[in-house]
């Protein structure tokens, strides 16, 4: 229930501003460090423009965004309640028989409100951008090996071949991949390109089907041709790499890097691929949890902060508030841990933290209003 138009329209205004230039102030410091970690690994890269680094500086900025929200909502509001409530604005429209529930319901929508559009609007986008930056850091810093992808059921991945070309590479198209027994992952439709340091042909391999095993690519009734040739019989071939079945898990799209309306799908193929989705389960419940989240930062703001100052002690009770959005995202992460272990399931995991602090909120504002 509101308490008038005009109030309601004044305190979320207040509100908004206040959480809005937090976020920013809080991104801000954190992309900082971000561009600075950047430019020390650049450093022993000199071939690599300062101008990639700022990109993928730039690039990460919807992503950082997002993971501050919680904590730019909840100091956000803070200042703001503090704020209203040291000039005794709080104070005399609670005078007015204005209770903390009726003006907490403006802020508390648009707490929710944010936190929608940054569900389905900015992290989509958050999203797309953080990918396009992993490529380009896959591309211009990282040396551990070529980016691996899966997508539509297909698995693409590039790796060194050092048979023909001690610079060669092997590029590796397989149409489905399944888990199979003894550490090993089954792949069929396999496509190989074996390339020279410039990206000349070497030799083709097809195979209808296969498994990787003890990092080596085990391809059966395979064929293999040179260029300007025909496909000849070359039975069991074995084509070494570097993968294992774990890095290969690791390597697919992180969920940082998929869109919220991708994720079901992406899940559904890696159930039905064999491969564990917890991690993407977790995320996709992180995101639908963000209003919740955003809101409850709310009401835990308003509980410590819109003690009136003449009781004294209202130092203790932000710095307890600053404490208390420390500690959920403490509970968070640990919950994340124990959901990607197994020990909780996905939504309790991403849901854990939001359901506890709207509790502790709760609990405040009760004690402040009805105490």
């Amino acid at each position: 229930m509101f308490a008038s138009p005009t109030f309601s329209f004044y305190i979320a205004r207040q509100f908004v501003f206040c959480v809005l230039a937090m976020i920013a102030s809080l991104t801000g410091i954190v992309c900082l460090f971000d561009f600075i970690d950047l430019l020390r690994r650049v450093a022993t890269k000199p071939n690599v423009s300062t101008n990639v680094v700022t990109e993928i500086a730039a690039l990460h900025v919807p992503h950082f965004s997002i993971q501050i929200l919680p904590f730019g909502v909840l100091l956000g509001g803070i200042i703001c309640f503090w704020r209203l409530t040291r000039s005794s604005e709080l104070i005399v429209a609670r005078a007015a028989g204005i209770s903390a529930w009726q003006f907490l319901t403006a802020p508390l929508a648009c707490a929710i409100t944010i936190g929608l559009l940054t569900t389905m609007v900015l992290s989509p986008m958050a999203s797309s951008l953080y990918r396009k930056a992993e490529e380009l850091d896959q591309q211009y810093l990282r040396t551990e090996g070529g980016p691996l992808t899966l997508t539509g059921g297909s698995l693409w991945l590039r790796q060194s071949d050092t048979r023909f070309d001690p610079h060669g590479v092997a590029l590796i198209h397989v149409g489905s991949v399944k888990m199979g027994s003894n550490a090993s992952l089954r792949v069929k439709d396999i496509s190989v390109l074996r390339l020279d340091h410039e990206d000349g042909l070497i030799e083709r391999i097809e195979s209808p089907e296969g498994y990787l095993s003890h990092q080596k690519w085990i391809l059966n009734n395979s064929y293999t041709a040179r260029p300007y040739q025909i496909l000849q019989p070359a039975g069991q071939f074995v084509l070494p790499t570097d993968l294992t079945l774990n890095r290969v898990q690791d390597s697919f799209a992180s969920p940082e890097t998929l869109s919220i309306w991708t994720l079901p799908g992406f899940i559904h193929l890696l159930d039905t691929s064999g491969f564990s989705s917890v991690r993407h389960r977790i995320h996709f419940q992180s995101l639908l949890a963000i209003p919740v989240l955003a809101g409850t930062m709310t009401l835990v703001a308003a509980g410590f902060s819109m003690r009136p100052i003449r009781r004294g002690g209202v130092a203790r009770m932000i710095g307890s508030g600053v404490a208390a959005g420390f500690l959920l995202f403490t509970v968070s992460k640990v919950a994340e841990q124990f959901g990607n272990s197994g020990a909780l399931p996905p939504i309790m995991a991403a849901w854990a933290p939001a359901v506890a602090g709207l509790c502790l909120a709760l609990s405040l504002l009760l004690h402040l209003e009805d105490g």
